[in-house]
């Protein structure tokens, strides 16, 4: 049973040395020195502040992209023992010496290093010479605009390795499928492909652009996969499900889990949370849990609220009324009710509160029990300090007037009477049943004389309204806006009877214990949202730059400046690589466009395995670089010149792909089409000889015909069959002699 052992273990072990070195090569360049200098480096003012964020677990939204990036660099962060503590205010700060400066740069610069020797990998699964290999790996490794991203505490160095290691996980997949599909191999690669795309998503929303491009790719090659007559129906349905479980299951579900692990670890209130709703903000440590634990759940007649807009824009507020009344008239002229003033505050206050109230009774208290409402129930809602009912009536908004205004009744003994009943309606109901309730139901408030909806018009008061937010009275309120919802964020049971109890009652905290945590999916829900709508306003940056100042390298970025000395770091290309990278992609699209055109003529300049290996590294790398840098010409965001890096990365690898090419199909037609010429020219002059009859007579000519291609020692007999038809030589040739004729399939010329 243990006869094994009485032979030694063997473990062969292949090392590729190229890559070892590149390898080291690219961790020098990019480690080396890695600390200096000490001191913030322009976005790392950005991402730094995150990174304090995380090691002290507070909450933040960045509109940015997702957070998986922030992770790795907080990763870097905590392996250094950084406590967060650091005030992120301004590039050229001194770091003090509780930043570990060294850790917290540590995971870009390494993921800088690895594009190297990934370079290197893609071309030689590509199948180019492992010379443009290397050439690619040392044009990435010389590039001092990637070795300065690479070295400071950014994220498109870590996005650049993660896209490459995307698509070398695909083309060995790819290479795999030819002959051993379904192996360990294939399934390991294959789901690789998946995560990687995953990662680079999940560092920066400009992985979408690759990640959308190898599903292309990936959808184009499972077509002739399709096409296979081999291959039994099961077979390729067994193809189908792997490509869709490892390219698009897969990385969706890491994706979600990206924002799992962020709202795991970022578990107390901060200023970030302040945009989410009140209950994301209520499932937070501190901040609004504090006022909101323990409040009632069911919101009931007699109840005591204060209502915040969903919408949030154009800043957070709560359903506000004070003393003061709409002016008689407006400055221009039009008249009001002289009602008592209704506005969305965006601060808390008092005056915030409001009672629900039943029409068909008096009492501002809950009853014991509780009385819920429900969607469809009519109420009046009363102002908790004035005793005021919110009011709607056909006049016009102040600065709205298209609107009706909002107001708290007063009754001046004049023909306009109290409209004062809403009817209560959950947008997120389950059923029409649903009760109303604290936090969690978005609810409209329709008037019931007018069919108007209370909404936010978002619009600011004049000085007599003190600059708070117009409310007003949506007559055209067929569609769905958040501006016209409003939910309950504070709730507390009404028990005073008379005004000035319910005064001190309404300063006073909830006692009422009861949990109203959000799920995960709806928390993800919410903030991923966020991400993609919540904008900052995009101001022109002294280092800002368009898309086409990136090709033409119009454009720098001052990263960092001495305070004392003239040392200065700056973002800048190799101008020798981006315009080699220029001219290669343009040599690429022209002589694409070239063999088309001829193919289309049935011309075919190179071999088809030459022109399938063509397009394929066009599909990755020009494909690559137009995915991502095309888009940015229809972006209103402010660019940088660090955007156009991966896109440069992909044109990079473009040079020897072209040189390769050049190399192995231009030049050798040259030579080809220069020594046709002689040869013609040879025999021309031999077809011009004063004995060419006599000799083909004499059967002469064959012999001088082979002793010449013997000393040229060119074998390829399509292409001498082709000079001696054009001249006329093969006449002399008897149809049994010329399949003796010692010409071989060889292509190339020597």
């Amino acid at each position: 049973m243990l006869g094994f052992l009485k032979e030694p273990v063997i473990v062969n072990v292949e090392i590729n040395m190229n890559i070892m070195v590149l390898s080291l090569m690219g961790l020098i360049s990019r480690l080396w020195g890695l600390s200096y200098p000490r001191a913030v480096v322009f976005d790392e003012v950005y991402y730094g502040q995150f990174v304090s964020l995380y090691m002290k677990r507070i909450f933040f939204v960045d509109d940015s992209g997702p957070p998986f990036g922030h992770m790795l660099l907080a990763l870097g962060g905590y392996l250094g023992g950084f406590d967060g503590n650091f005030l992120w205010n301004r590039i050229g700060a001194e770091y003090s010496m509780n930043v570990p400066v060294w850790s917290l740069r540590l995971l870009p610069a390494l993921a800088g290093a690895l594009c190297v020797p990934l370079a290197y990998q893609i071309l030689v699964e590509l199948q180019f010479s492992h010379c443009a290999a290397l050439g690619a790996a040392l044009l990435i490794l010389l590039e001092n605009s990637l070795i300065t991203q690479s070295r400071f505490m950014l994220l498109e160095s870590i996005l650049i390795f993660f896209i490459l290691l995307a698509v070398l996980s695909y083309l060995k997949f790819y290479n795999l499928q030819k002959h051993s599909s379904f192996s360990g191999s294939w399934w390991f690669w294959l789901l690789l492909t998946g995560v990687a795309c995953s990662c680079a998503v999940g560092v920066k929303y400009m992985g979408l652009f690759t990640y959308i491009l190898l599903l292309t790719i990936a959808g184009l090659h499972f077509w002739h996969v399709i096409g296979d007559q081999n291959l039994s129906n099961v077979s390729l349905m067994c193809h189908f499900l792997a490509r869709g479980l490892a390219l698009i299951v897969i990385p969706v579900a890491m994706y979600v889990s990206f924002f799992y692990v962020h709202l795991t670890l970022l578990y107390r209130s901060g200023p970030h949370d302040q945009i989410m709703t009140s209950a994301f903000q209520a499932s937070l440590e501190g901040g609004l849990a504090r006022i909101t634990q323990g409040q009632p759940l069911e919101v009931a007649y007699g109840s005591q609220i204060t209502l915040r807009n969903v919408l949030g824009k154009p800043m957070q507020c709560w359903l506000h009324s004070h003393t003061n009344t709409y002016p008689i008239r407006y400055e221009n002229g039009r008249g009001s009710s002289h009602q008592q003033q209704v506005t969305c505050y965006p601060f808390k206050d008092v005056n915030n509160w409001w009672i629900v109230k039943d029409p068909g009774m008096q009492q501002l208290v809950v009853s014991n029990p509780p009385r819920p409402v429900r969607h469809g129930d009519i109420v009046q809602l009363v102002h908790g300090i004035t005793t005021r009912y919110l009011n709607t009536h056909d006049v016009a908004a102040p600065v709205s007037p298209h609107s009706q205004e909002v107001s708290c009744y007063i009754d001046y003994n004049i023909s306009m009477p109290a409209q004062n009943l809403w009817r209560v309606e959950i947008v997120n109901r389950e059923s029409d049943t649903d009760v109303w309730k604290t936090i969690l139901s978005e609810v409209r408030f329709v008037h019931v004389n007018t069919s108007a909806v209370l909404k936010l018009s978002g619009a600011s008061l004049p000085e007599w309204g003190y600059r708070q937010l117009e409310v007003v009275g949506e007559k055209l309120s067929k569609g769905y806006h958040q501006s016209m919802v409003w939910n309950v964020e504070e709730h507390r049971y009404g028990k005073s009877l008379e005004q000035k109890e319910r005064e001190v009652e309404l300063h006073s905290p909830t006692q009422m214990d009861i949990s109203k945590n959000l799920s995960f999916m709806a928390k993800f829900t919410e903030l991923q949202w966020k991400i993609l709508t919540l904008k900052n306003e995009d101001t022109e940056h002294k280092y800002s730059s368009s898309a086409l100042d990136w090709i033409t390298m119009d454009t720098n970025i001052a990263y960092w400046l001495h305070p004392t000395s003239t040392a200065q770091i700056h973002l800048l290309g190799n101008v020798v690589t981006w315009a080699s990278a220029n001219v290669a992609a343009l040599i690429y699209m022209c002589l694409s466009l070239w063999y088309l055109i001829r193919r289309r003529r049935k011309i075919y300049d190179i071999p088809e395995d030459a022109w399938q290996l063509w397009v394929s590294a066009g599909g990755i790398c020009v494909g690559g670089w137009a995915v991502n840098y095309l888009p940015f010409f229809g972006m209103e965001k402010t660019l940088f010149l660090y955007h156009y890096l991966p896109a440069l990365t992909f044109q990079i690898l473009l040079i020897p792909i072209v040189l390769q090419h050049i190399r192995d199909h231009l030049c050798r037609y040259f030579v080809l089409t220069d020594r046709w010429t002689r040869e013609q020219t040879l025999f021309s002059s031999l077809r011009l000889a004063p004995w060419q009859a006599a000799a083909g007579k004499a059967g002469l000519f064959p012999a001088v015909a082979i002793l010449h291609l013997k000393k040229t020692g060119h074998t390829k007999s399509s292409f001498w069959m082709k000079c001696l038809t054009s001249l006329g030589v093969t006449a002399f040739f008897p149809s049994s002699l010329i399949p003796d004729l010692c010409f071989s399939r060889a292509c190339s010329l020597h």
